[in-house]
């Protein structure tokens, strides 16, 4: 193997390891924002959960508050 063919082949080498490491980088990014959404998507379900909670006892309420008042005719 002459010079040239033996710094191509380094160059080659080169190129693959880095592109190895951009890689490895690249699934550790996605792996991370896989995460968050995951835990985002926990919050949101719970927080709608406590919204649909809230609007049910403002529901009940607003109901009692209505049986309770008088009639604006009296």
């Amino acid at each position: 193997m002459n010079h040239q063919e033996e710094e191509r082949l380094v160059n080659m080498e080169i190129k693959i390891a880095q592109q190895e490491d951009l890689l490895e980088n690249l699934n550790q990014t996605v792996y991370r924002q896989q995460k968050k959404l995951d835990e985002l998507e926990a919050l949101c379900l719970a927080l709608a959960g406590r919204l649909k909670d809230m609007a049910a006892l403002a529901a009940s309420s607003a109901g009692q508050r209505v049986a309770d008042e008088r009639p604006p005719h009296y």
